[in-house]
């Protein structure tokens, strides 16, 4: 088990550990709100789900793709 402790900014942000970020093997994270503890989970598998959304005809932000392609894989609100 690994515990840090980490400040949140005026932004909201944290930056996770790097033995943590190496132990999730993962940039894109998946937070779990659960009875006042959140829980960070990661999405190994949204690589091949982004092919579609590199068509020329599409244009929309990185953003907007990958708040789409986790709609797609989760369901519900990507969180923004």
């Amino acid at each position: 088990m690994v515990v840090k402790t980490v400040k949140v900014s005026r932004k909201g942000q944290i930056t996770l550990p790097k033995k943590i970020r190496e132990a999730l093997g993962s940039g894109v994270l998946r937070l779990i709100l659960e009875d006042r503890r959140v829980i960070i989970e990661p999405v190994e598998d949204l690589a091949g789900s982004l092919k579609k959304y590199a068509q020329p005809q599409r244009e929309l932000s990185k953003e907007e793709v990958w708040a789409e392609v986790v709609r797609e894989k989760f369901g519900g609100s990507s969180g923004h």
